[in-house]
């Protein structure tokens, strides 16, 4: 007699019904935009998302436009669907940024919204009714950086220390067309040996050991950070394609190009395989620890507060590490001080020896030209006489 086939009780059926949840409540995803002025902040997130979300200031009412005296917020809100899913996206711009010549806390407001956020959140959950909670958390933090060539400026290094203790921090390298490949390599080098050194924390996408696949995606796009990007909204046709990028008189960029551009490394780390980890993350660890924080201070007054949380997010301030990177950094600069000071009295002196050689040269040929006229003349006044 054959034993019936054991039917399934239908646990294993749990994650369809969540995915049917998830895809009827759609996402929630925010990132914010961080980096000085002209490098392409506004271009690269329309280039993300393949639409119109930010405008360009007109390039007269910007040099007309008086500068800004404190670093400002904006929050474009969207509604994107793709396959019938709908994802709710907030861009956190952050104009002024950098653009001062003392930019001495200037990244205050960008701090302070990011704690803001958390204790917005934090107050909603505390309410009797909590449907209707408004989340601005920042999920990702799009730290922009100038392509230099050399190295991270004090400015960079203090505020992604900051940032990188409240949210996902992923440092991108603006406008890479503008650097060779070589270059880049270094650049990108000596940011990593920076970020080691001064114990900045930046988002590292987990590795997933059962699935080989997804294990070394993940790896490459860790050691591709920081991200070297180039962004355009224009379309050329390329082999009878149309594809995006920037057409110079020497060639073509293609922005989805790896050989280019980490461009598409970043849309899969924000957009196809991480953003979940980077919304849980968020909730998991950062929101977290701004909660534990707040619990545990919660007898405090706010200034209080928020300064015992800022000195505990701000614990490796003090790191020998830190020190010894500031000291190696002051030392490198001097020493190219020298260097550059050393070139230009050589240069100088070039010239002043160069400015000699020519009027030598000059006074030679003066002579030789009145030498010449006054031998005209003799044989004019003897051509006179026959």
């Amino acid at each position: 007699m054959s034993q019936a086939a054991i039917e399934p009780i239908g646990i294993t059926n749990l994650p369809n019904q969540r995915y049917k949840i998830v895809s009827k409540k759609g996402a929630t995803f925010t990132i914010m935009l961080a980096g000085e002025s002209g490098l392409g902040k506004t271009t690269f997130i329309n280039t993300l998302f393949q639409t119109t979300l930010k405008t360009h200031p007109e390039l007269r009412n910007r040099l007309n436009s008086p500068i800004r005296k404190t670093v400002e917020i904006d929050i474009v809100r969207a509604e994107l669907e793709e396959k019938n899913f709908k994802l709710n996206l907030n861009v956190v711009d952050t104009p002024g940024f950098g653009d001062n010549v003392n930019n001495k806390n200037a990244w205050q407001p960008i701090i302070d919204f990011i704690d803001d956020q958390h204790h917005s959140y934090l107050k909603q959950e505390t309410q009797p009714v909590r449907a209707n909670r408004k989340d601005l958390r920042v999920h990702a933090v799009l730290y922009f950086i100038r392509p230099t060539g050399h190295t991270l400026k004090p400015l960079d290094i203090e505020v992604m220390k900051k940032l990188g203790t409240r949210a996902n921090l992923i440092p991108v390298i603006a406008k890479a067309d503008t650097l060779t490949p070589n270059e880049m390599l270094e650049f990108k080098k000596r940011i990593r040996e920076i970020i080691e050194v001064q114990d900045i924390r930046i988002y590292s996408p987990p590795i997933e050991l059962d699935d080989q696949a997804a294990s070394e995606h993940a790896k490459q796009l860790i050691e591709s950070m920081p991200f070297a990007v180039i962004g355009s909204e224009e379309e050329f046709e390329v082999d009878g394609t149309y594809v995006k990028g920037r057409k110079y008189p020497w060639g073509f960029v293609d922005v989805e190009n790896d050989q280019h551009c980490d461009f598409r490394k970043l849309r899969s780390l924000l957009l196809r395989t991480n953003m979940l980890d980077l919304i849980l993350s968020t909730n998991e660890l950062h929101y977290e620890t701004f909660r534990t924080i707040k619990m545990q201070d919660g007898t405090q007054g706010d200034s209080d507060s928020t300064a015992a949380l800022d000195k505990k997010l701000d614990r490796f301030s003090s790191n020998p590490k830190f020190l010894e990177e500031e000291k190696r950094i002051k030392r490198y600069f001097a020493e190219q001080l020298r260097n550059e000071d050393q070139r230009f009295k050589q240069w100088k002196q070039n010239i002043h020896t160069e400015k000699n050689r020519l009027n030598h040269d000059l006074a030679t040929l003066q002579n030789e030209l009145k030498t010449l006229e006054e031998q005209v003349k003799a044989l004019k006044e003897k051509k006179g006489r026959m």
